[in-house]
């Protein structure tokens, strides 16, 4: 029989994370979201918890865990607040994951102690300006000049970019041209501080409003030649594997946005009172929360699958493309129902839900568009 309970070990670490994000989070983010500001000590803390470092091996800093274990807590996170879940996704599953698939023993050794302690966080440049869902329309450049790279180029929308703690980002760059005519794209690590390399002001943004985002630009950028992250040339299919991981990634923190809608929802309808009566004893209500429930459930599920596929070395492209569409639908569907429900007070920052609604909408864009999930199920299906 199938059995959809989660073993002892992700129960635990998922009453921790929950029991974190609600007493050490939800009390704080708020000011911070208001200021749009990075929220430092939170940070630190997961740090010393070890969630930056759970899928990675201990002999590297982590904590030996999965990427199972780094979907939990993301969910949990993401219940109480996005930005800090989405800072965790990226400094994990975009800033160290990548330097841990496809680096060597040397730069592992050089940066994973700190990014899977927290001390530092990586970023992952791959995004430009001319080119989203259109990954392969790169315009960055790196030649070689001896024993350097020398980049240029401008990335866009890129997290975790700009903190004071930020050690590094991953830039995906063209490198050359194939034997059939295609771009040679890979992956440079470029350490924060390189001579060359600015960082923007932080975007305005409509939600997330407490994680970092920002524009990059190199101009005639140096890093030393051994700062190739992997084979030269094997950029894109990089970034690929790192996108499908990532995607389960978004796919769990998707899903805490929207269970965290359901919560809110119960909560405010055994306190509000409308026409002499609690709103939770009308129909209307109860139905509209069901159906978010049912969302949330049927989410879930298509992330817990997609997860124990990658666990397993199977193939998972459509299942993490179907768990990333769901849920962020469920999460944007959610949001609003939530904020119809708690009505005027929806519409306030000082309330949950209110922030839920304005980070709901990038769940459906970041990591690959809804339109872009739709066609890598069709394309697994042969059409």
């Amino acid at each position: 029989m199938l059995d959809f309970r989660l073993p002892s070990e992700y129960e635990d670490l998922r009453k921790t994370v929950e029991e974190f994000a609600r007493d050490e989070v939800a009390p704080v983010i708020g000011d911070y979201y208001e200021r749009c500001e990075f929220p430092y000590p939170i940070v630190a803390k997961m740090g010393q918890m070890g969630l930056l470092g759970l899928p990675f091996p201990e002999e590297h800093g982590g904590m030996g865990g999965d990427y199972f274990a780094l979907c939990i807590t993301l969910e949990e996170l993401a219940r109480v607040d996005s930005s800090v879940a989405i800072t965790v996704e990226a400094a994990t599953s975009l800033g160290a994951m990548p330097i841990y698939r496809f680096g060597t023993d040397e730069q592992k050794a050089q940066w994973l102690p700190s990014l899977t302690s927290g001390e530092k966080l990586g970023a992952f440049g791959l995004t430009e300006p001319g080119s989203g869902s259109d990954a392969g329309a790169l315009v960055t450049t790196a030649r070689l000049d001896g024993d350097e790279w020398v980049i240029n180029g401008t990335k866009a929308f890129i997290t975790n970019s700009g903190t004071d703690i930020t050690g590094l980002v991953t830039v995906a760059a063209v490198t050359g041209t194939q034997p059939d005519g295609r771009k040679e794209i890979s992956s440079i690590i470029v350490p924060s501080g390189t001579p060359g390399f600015t960082v923007s002001k932080k975007y305005s943004k409509v939600g997330w409003s407490a994680s970092d985002t920002r524009e990059l630009s190199f101009q005639d950028c140096r890093v030393p030649a051994a700062n190739l992250l992997g084979t030269r040339g094997r950029g894109f299919a990089q970034f690929l594997r790192t996108l499908d991981e990532g995607r389960v990634a978004i796919a769990a923190l998707s899903v805490g946005l929207a269970q965290g809608c359901v919560d809110e929802s119960v909560r405010y309808a055994h306190e509000r009172e409308t026409f002499g009566a609690k709103i939770g004893t009308y129909q209307a209500i109860q139905f509209k929360i069901a159906e978010m429930e049912a969302r949330v459930h049927t989410a879930r599920l298509a992330y817990y699958e997609a997860a124990s596929r990658m666990l397993r070395g199977e193939p998972f492209k459509k299942q993490a493309a179907i768990a990333k569409l769901v849920s962020s639908e469920a999460a944007m569907d959610n949001a609003r129902d939530a904020t119809q429900i708690f009505g005027g007070y929806g519409f306030m920052n000082e309330y949950p839900v209110g922030r839920f609604y304005r980070d709901a909408k990038i769940l459906e864009i970041g990591e690959g568009t809804s339109e872009v999930q739709k066609m890598l199920i069709a394309r697994e299906l042969g059409l």
